[in-house]
């Protein structure tokens, strides 16, 4: 059985200049380690998402994400966003 590889996607979302949020890195296997690895040591805060990483994988990077995605996304800004305010206290 072949060992299921690792996907990410990174997301940036800029209020007024962007209409939505925008697909910055992507990748799988070593790609994707890297892209967690630099999260990491700039503490920016991930979400595990399977599904939604394969979506926005078939994205060009710099493309906004399409409107059909604009609800699982702000779901996951969301979710961010809950984690910046506990850290904040």
């Amino acid at each position: 059985m072949k060992e299921k590889k690792e996907i990410v996607a990174a997301i940036k979302y800029e209020v007024g200049k962007h209409q939505a949020p925008q697909l910055i890195a992507k990748g799988q296997g070593e790609i994707a380690e890297k892209i967690m690895d630099i999260a990491k040591e700039f503490d920016i805060p991930t979400y595990q998402d399977e599904k939604l990483a394969r979506q926005l994988n078939h994205l060009s990077l710099g493309e906004e994400i399409p409107p059909e995605l604009y609800q699982v996304v702000a779901e996951v800004l969301a979710f961010i966003v809950d984690l910046d305010m506990k850290e904040e206290r």
